[in-house]
């Protein structure tokens, strides 16, 4: 009697433990097929090169790292893309520029030219360059904001003037958003950069950030309309 009743016990037993793996099994299937939630914040992507891509800065201190923090202790939550390539020109920006777009970002943040200026590239192509990624960039109806640089002095005064005049010009032309120099208040600064005086710190980052941040909170809400 005892043994039918232990073997009764183990029966029950087993019935209820493979009840319970079987719901548990259930519910994550359930779960899995569920449809995950929107994620509605607008998506700000940031086409750029070292500059952008936070290069020898720790993590979470890049200009895209720092601007999203800025942006959400406005109030405004974003999804922010970080497409910045140390060394990236301008064609290089033009190259992988639709697979970027893959994201279908509401805002593009362009700081590109400052490799063009660096080795001295013909500020034809520059700007040609920067034209077509303009111009593809709103043909997705992303909007832009064009962010400036300035040819380094050595090049000489001709050099700069021309190379200077490509973004001012090119933002006028297809009406975007528009900041004059992206290292505005960082560039030659010692205080304010690394030792290979080009590349901001940490505080220079954030320098700039609060410089833009009132030109980017603009440009997301003119994409919002």
């Amino acid at each position: 009697m005892n043994t039918d009743l232990r073997r009764l016990a183990r029966n029950i037993h087993s019935y209820w433990a493979g009840a319970a793996s079987f719901n548990a099994l259930l519910f994550g299937m359930l779960l899995f097929a569920m449809p995950a939630a929107a994620d509605e914040r607008p998506v700000v992507l940031a086409l750029g090169d070292s500059l952008t891509a936070g290069y020898g800065l720790p993590p979470g201190k890049s200009f895209p790292d720092q601007l999203e923090a800025a942006l959400r202790a406005e109030g405004m939550a974003v999804r922010m893309i970080n497409g910045g390539v140390s060394g990236d020109t301008t064609a290089g920006g033009l190259a992988r520029l639709d697979w970027l777009l893959g994201d279908r970002p509401d805002l593009v943040i362009v700081e590109l030219g400052a490799n063009d200026g660096l080795r001295g590239l013909d500020p034809a192509a520059t700007g040609d360059n920067l034209e077509r990624i303009v111009a593809r960039i709103r043909a997705t109806g992303a909007h832009v904001l064009l962010a400036g640089m300035v040819a380094p002095p050595n090049l000489g005064a001709e050099y700069g003037e021309i190379f200077n005049a490509i973004y001012p010009a090119l933002a006028e032309k297809h009406g975007t958003a528009f900041y004059p120099f992206f290292l505005d208040g960082v560039a030659m600064d010692p205080a304010l950069n690394q030792e290979d005086g080009i590349h901001p710190t940490a505080e220079g980052v954030a320098v700039i950030v609060s410089r833009m941040l009132p030109v980017v909170i603009g440009a997301l809400a003119e994409a919002a309309r």
